[in-house]
C-alpha cells in the first residue's frame, strides 16, 4: 500500500481545466496559501452545501491570504452550470478522468453504495502553504462546520 502525502509533503504538480476554457495550476498559487478541497459530484446535497459554504467565506479566506479551489471529476461545462445555478464564487476545476490529481492523492478510490461498488471521490480538503508543502488534511470529511474549520487553520498557518 502505498502512503497518501500529507502534511510536510509536497502537493502534487497540477493543471486543470477550469469552466472558462482555461487552465489553473499549482504555479498559479506560488507563495500564497492555497485550500483545495475535493467532492464527489456537482449538484448533489452535500456538494452543494458545501460549495456555497466555501463561497460564503470566500473574502475571509482572502483576508487571511489563502486562495480556494473546489475541484471534482466534473467537466468544466457542468461545473459552469453548477456555479450558475447556486451562484458560487468559489473557483472550480475539472480533474482529470484518467491519471489526475485526486488519482495522485489516492482519494479517487473504490466506493459502495446499496451493495454496488463503483469509483469515486473522497471529500478531502488540502491546506497548502506558501511553499507548495500541504500543512493539513481533512480525510472524508463531514460538511457542516468544514469550511469554517479549514478558515480557521488556514488563519493560523
Amino acid at each position: 500500500m502505498t502512503t497518501l502525502p500529507g502534511p510536510g509533503d509536497a502537493f502534487p504538480a497540477f493543471t486543470l481545466e477550469t469552466p472558462d476554457g482555461g487552465t489553473v495550476s499549482l504555479a498559479d498559487f506560488k507563495g500564497e496559501k492555497l485550500a483545495v478541497f475535493f467532492y464527489p459530484k456537482d449538484d448533489t446535497p452535500g456538494c452543494t452545501t458545501e460549495n456555497k459554504d466555501f463561497s460564503a467565506l470566500k473574502d475571509q479566506f482572502a483576508a487571511a491570504g489563502t486562495a480556494l479551489l473546489g475541484v471534482s471529476k466534473d467537466p468544466p461545462a457542468k461545473h459552469a452550470k453548477f456555479a450558475a445555478k447556486h451562484d458560487l464564487t468559489v473557483p472550480l476545476a475539472s480533474d482529470s478522468e484518467e491519471g489526475g490529481l485526486s488519482d495522485a492523492l489516492g482519494i479517487w478510490t473504490e466506493k459502495q453504495n446499496y451493495g454496488r461498488t463503483y469509483m469515486g471521490m473522497v471529500r478531502t480538503t488540502y491546506l497548502v502553504g506558501p511553499d507548495g508543502t500541504i500543512a493539513q488534511v481533512w480525510n472524508k470529511v463531514k460538511v457542516k462546520g468544514h469550511a469554517e474549520a479549514v478558515l480557521a487553520a488556514a488563519a493560523a498557518l
